[in-house]
């Protein structure tokens, strides 16, 4: 089993130093869940090497209410350096630790073959990608009165159209291997009423650029109160032949792994038998239960 998902830092701390120590907790209680195998995953935008990169992409919707907002959320994440991160999750790997080196990237249209050029440079097994923007809008900033605001003047099915067109954006990209909490865009609860379609748009997205599928536990701590995916999309990623990986979203030891046996049963019950482990990007097949 795996936990394909995993980050260093709260939200809420700018940055922290590395220690092993920590990750050997992780693992720990990954292993108390039933996970061998885990995958740093720390967000991208943690780092100034891809702030130089993306630069002020905000300022393309200087109009919006939330650009100064995504301003400020990089000032202050954007502190750490990716080769002092890569380099301690190598010796992470090396000291024996069931990890892979992997990071969470987001989505920057327009930009994401720089992005992958950046990230080429370095030895990752494993690259999950995610949007948790649209535009300068951080939907998913549940502890930010001002985003979740954005919620009460913005049409739902406007929203999950551009979502989904995001979702294609990025699968479409070749810059990751796993598609991160596919449907993240409910989680403050808000759906459409005909939603199917979004559905069979981000199935289709997936199957053909040949991505694995992350399925997350994350979502039965947030106020939708469900994995990701639900059941209809997740069906629709079945059905479309993809593989999977499964993932807690940690950002602190108490959660990695939870709800795991809660996914594989999920999973199980689909007829799905492996999951999709990496190594230096490449793909390979393992048992979903040993």
């Amino acid at each position: 089993m795996l936990d394909y998902h995993l980050h260093l830092w709260p939200h809420d701390e700018s940055s922290v130093s590395y220690r092993l120590d920590q990750l050997a907790r992780y693992c720990e209680e990954a292993a108390r869940n039933g996970v061998s195998e885990l995958a740093l995953t720390e967000h991208a935008f943690r780092f100034r090497d891809v702030r130089a990169v993306v630069g002020s992409f905000w300022d393309k919707w200087g109009h919006e209410p939330t650009s100064p907002l995504m301003a400020s959320y990089f000032d202050f994440h954007a502190r750490n350096a990716l080769d002092e991160y890569v380099n301690f999750a190598l010796a992470a790997k090396s000291s024996g630790l069931p990890v892979k080196v992997g990071l969470e990237v987001d989505y920057y249209p327009g930009q994401m073959d720089a992005v992958g050029a950046l990230l080429a440079q370095y030895p990752f097994d494993v690259l999950i990608g995610s949007v948790h923007w649209l535009g300068s809008w951080q939907f998913d900033d549940l502890d930010n009165a001002e985003q979740m605001a954005q919620w009460e003047s913005r049409d739902v099915s406007d929203v999950w159209a551009a979502y989904a067109e995001a979702f294609d954006g990025l699968t479409s990209s070749g810059a990751v291997d796993v598609v991160a909490h596919p449907d993240v865009i409910k989680v403050a609860g808000h759906r459409p009423s005909a939603i199917a379609g979004y559905w069979d748009a981000m199935a289709a997205s997936a199957a053909t650029a040949n991505v694995a599928v992350e399925c997350s536990s994350a979502g039965w701590f947030k106020p939708v109160g469900e994995q990701y995916p639900e059941g209809g999309l997740l069906d629709r990623f079945v059905a479309a032949g993809l593989a999977f990986t499964t993932a807690s979203d940690a950002h602190r030891h108490e959660r990695v792994g939870a709800r795991n046996a809660d996914l594989v049963a999920l999973l199980l019950q689909r007829g799905v038998s492996e999951l999709a482990s990496f190594e230096a990007r490449q793909r390979v097949m393992v048992p979903l239960v040993h």
